[in-house]
């Protein structure tokens, strides 16, 4: 890192500067103020945290987490890189209290979709304190900007203000283990080459942005020695939610591709903080997604993604890495990312289901605020894809996040999805 003075008066002295990496730079070219990049974490405590020890420990939380402390830096038309500035300090105030009131929560969930904290102040997050009025206790409601962070990141900084909090040892979860070597992908595996599906136009509104819908479902039933996972099943119920959407509006069948982030990172104290993930895309052709044949649907889904999971890939594949190699000024690199996403449009996947599986931190705050009983996070929904899935599991129960763009669907159609979502998943515990 190179050490840099910064003008007299300026509270940080010294900072470190890192080029972005390949995410950061391709969703800083993409960027759009009708449908911010944001990501959203509800953390549900059933008490009531002390607004001063709280803001320490959140502030004390970035401390330990030096990479968040960071800012965009201004780049000249010239320059052949964006670079984020490390400060020592918070630049802004990044904990807030909600004015209470019967729609706090519903607001500060509208604020975390449509208010994306800036990247040039340091750190692009924004944590507000919600009481919730309707089940008590506290909502810590979360907002990050998905140019520099991704979700697992976003968690184990919560983690961490956890245990600074609550004094409670907050050591994670085991991770799960991946294959040692690549598997070949199954022969029945549908082929990328073909377009596939869009989700069918519902009943949008004329207001841009996302909308959100959260639901509380219980955990599918799995056989006992099935050969697939929870995650697989979440992965059928999600292609099987979309074909039935396609079909009762009266689109017709094609290929399902659903983008699945996969996260290799170590959860404790020494995870890498930022974009961490890499995407895979996970494939279902047409005559798979019918009311019979779950039972193989599933088993097919299990090897194909352990297979995806266990290739070796760059976060957003080898055309990024190509895209973004700082030959020619960012700016003319820039426009070619935005021109080639609009070209890309078509072969785009259908959705993303982004799993991130049992919170693997306790969110325990200690005596007063007490244990997390419910964490929800969603992605953003930017069109073409327009519908994210992202789904979490605390004290045994699924916590489902569904948002989508308001030039697609509306909120009628975002409570149809969850059902559907709900009774396909149910269907894969049912299948033998």
């Amino acid at each position: 890192m190179t050490a840099l003075e910064h003008r007299a008066g300026d509270p940080v002295r010294r900072t470190g500067r890192i080029p972005f990496p390949v995410v950061d730079e391709v969703a800083r070219h993409c960027l759009q103020e009708a449908e911010p990049e944001t990501i959203h974490v509800e953390v549900h405590l059933p008490g009531r945290p002390e607004p001063a020890r709280l803001r320490e420990a959140f502030t004390e939380a970035l401390r330990r987490h030096p990479r968040v402390l960071m800012r965009e830096t201004p780049v000249p038309w010239y320059g052949r890189r964006y670079a984020w500035e490390l400060t020592r300090e918070p630049q802004i105030e990044t904990v807030a209290f909600a004015p209470p009131g019967p729609d706090a929560l519903r607001e500060a969930r509208t604020r975390a979709l449509t208010q994306a904290p800036p990247l040039t102040l340091s750190p692009p997050v924004r944590l507000e304190v919600v009481a919730d009025s309707a089940a008590g206790g506290t909502v810590l409601v979360l907002t990050v900007h998905h140019t520099a962070l991704d979700g697992p990141a976003c968690l184990r900084i919560l983690a961490t203000a956890a245990e600074v909090y609550g004094g409670l040892d907050h050591s994670p979860a085991a991770p799960p283990v991946r294959p040692s070597e690549a598997l070949p992908l199954p022969p029945d595996t549908p082929s990328a080459r073909t377009p596939p599906a869009r989700v069918a136009p519902g009943s949008p509104g004329s207001a841009p942005g996302n909308g959100l819908l959260v639901a509380e479902l219980p955990l599918p039933q799995r056989p006992k020695g099935a050969p697939f996972t929870v995650n697989d099943q979440l992965m059928v119920a999600t292609a099987l939610t979309v074909a039935r959407w396609n079909g009762e509006h009266g689109a017709r069948p094609r290929p399902v591709r659903i983008t699945m982030p996969v996260d290799d990172r170590p959860r404790d104290a020494t995870m890498p903080i930022g974009n961490g993930t890499r995407l895979v895309e996970v494939p279902f052709g047409p005559a798979e997604l019918t009311d019979t044949g779950l039972p193989a649907l599933l088993h097919r889904t299990a090897q194909r993604t352990r297979a995806l999971k266990s290739l070796p890939r760059p976060p957003l594949g080898h055309g990024a890495a190509l895209l973004t190699a700082p030959v020619v000024p960012v700016a003319w690199r820039a426009a070619a990312t935005r021109a080639l996403r609009r070209a890309a449009a078509p072969w785009t996947s259908t959705t993303l289901l982004s799993n991130i599986g049992r919170i693997p931190y306790p969110m325990d705050f200690g005596e007063g605020a007490g244990r997390a009983h419910a964490v929800w996070i969603s992605a953003p929904a930017r069109m073409p894809r327009g519908l994210t899935f992202t789904t979490t599991s605390t004290g045994g129960r699924l916590h489902l996040c569904l948002r989508w763009s308001r030039t697609l669907l509306g909120d009628g159609d975002g409570a149809r999805l969850r059902d559907l979502f709900a009774h396909c998943l149910d269907a894969t515990g049912e299948a033998p």
